[in-house]
C-alpha cells in the first residue's frame, strides 16, 4: 500500500511539473542549459536541475517582490559577482532549492517519520548557503583582486617615471593579470573611453568594494588630476608589500595538522640520521682503542 502511494505521489508531481511547465512555457532542458552555460563567465556545464530551476525561479520572479533596499544591495553584489540574475530570480532560486529539499520530508513521513525535523533544517541550511552564494563568489573575487594590487601598485609607480597615461598603464597590465581582475580593468577601460576617467574609476572601486582598491584609486584620480604622486604610490607599494607579507604569514598558519605531523616525522628522521653517524664514529673511535 505505501509503495501503491509513493508511485501515485511521483507520477502526481510529475504530471503537475509538465502542466505547469507547459502553462509558463517553460523551454527544454537543452535550451536552457544552453543559456546558462553561455552566460556564465566559467564556462562550466550546468547541470539539468539546476536549469529547470532557473528557469522557473525567472518566470516566478516576475512576480515576487523584495525590499527594495535589499534588491538594490543583491542586484550589485550579484552584477559584481558574475551572477547573471535578477535579484528576485535569485531569492526564488534559493527558495526552490530548499523547497526541493523539503519535499523528501513527504516518502520519510511514511518510511522515517523522526528525520524530518533534520530535514527540515536540512532544508534552511540549503537555502542560507544558496542565498549566500552571491556574497561568497564577491569575497572570492575581491581577494583575488587584492592579491594583485601589490604588483599592479609597483607597476603604476614604476610606470609614472616616464608617462602619465592612467589608461594606456591599465590597458597593458591587465594583459598580465588575473581573470577577475583582468575582466574589471577591461570593464574600466572601456567605462573611461566611453565617460569621464574619474567617474569610470570610482565605479570601479564601488563595484568591488575594497578599502585597498579605494587607496589604488585615490591615487590614480590624483595622477589625472596632474598631481605628483610618485611619492604617493611609493609608499602604497611599501604598505601593500607589508599587508602582502601578513597575508602569506596568516596562510602559512593554516597548514593543516597532517603536514605538521609528517614535518615532525621528518625532523626525527633528521635526529635519527644524526645520532645514528654519532653513535658510528663512535664505536669506530672505541674500536680503534681496543
Amino acid at each position: 500500500m505505501i509503495l501503491l502511494l509513493f508511485l501515485f505521489g511521483t507520477f502526481l508531481a510529475f504530471g503537475l511539473f509538465m502542466t505547469f511547465a507547459n502553462a509558463l512555457k517553460i523551454p527544454y532542458l537543452k535550451t536552457s542549459k544552453a543559456v546558462m552555460t553561455a552566460g556564465r563567465e566559467d564556462k562550466k556545464i550546468s547541470k539539468t536541475i539546476d536549469a529547470v530551476l532557473v528557469e522557473i525561479s525567472g518566470k516566478i520572479g516576475k512576480i515576487f517582490r523584495i525590499d527594495k533596499y535589499k534588491r538594490n544591495r543583491l542586484e550589485k553584489t550579484l552584477k559584481s559577482a558574475g551572477i547573471k540574475m535578477t535579484p528576485e530570480a535569485f531569492t526564488v532560486y534559493a527558495m526552490l532549492k530548499a523547497f526541493g529539499v523539503c519535499l523528501l520530508a513527504i516518502p520519510c513521513s511514511f518510511l522515517f517519520p523522526l528525520i524530518i525535523p533534520l530535514i527540515v533544517i536540512l532544508a534552511i541550511a540549503v537555502y542560507f548557503k544558496e542565498i549566500g552564494k552571491a556574497d561568497e563568489a564577491m569575497r572570492e573575487k575581491r581577494g583575488a583582486i587584492e592579491k594583485e594590487l601589490p604588483r599592479f601598485v609597483a607597476t603604476v609607480e614604476q610606470e609614472l617615471k616616464t608617462s602619465r597615461d592612467i589608461l594606456s598603464i591599465m590597458e597593458n597590465y591587465k594583459k598580465h593579470a588575473g581573470v577577475h581582475f583582468s575582466y574589471e580593468l577591461d570593464v574600466t577601460c572601456a567605462d573611461m573611453r566611453s565617460s569621464s576617467y574619474e567617474a569610470a574609476l570610482t565605479r570601479f572601486e564601488s563595484r568591488i568594494g575594497s578599502s585597498q582598491l579605494s587607496d589604488v584609486v585615490r591615487g590614480l584620480v590624483s595622477v589625472i588630476r596632474g598631481d605628483d604622486s610618485a611619492v604617493y604610490f611609493k609608499m602604497l607599494a611599501h604598505d601593500f608589500k607589508l599587508i602582502e607579507l601578513q597575508r602569506l604569514k596568516a596562510e602559512a598558519q593554516k597548514i593543516p595538522p597532517k603536514i605538521r605531523v609528517f614535518s615532525f616525522g621528518m625532523l626525527m628522521l633528521f635526529l635519527l640520521t644524526y645520532f645514528a653517524v654519532m653513535g658510528m664514529q663512535l664505536l669506530e673511535s672505541l674500536g680503534s682503542m681496543i
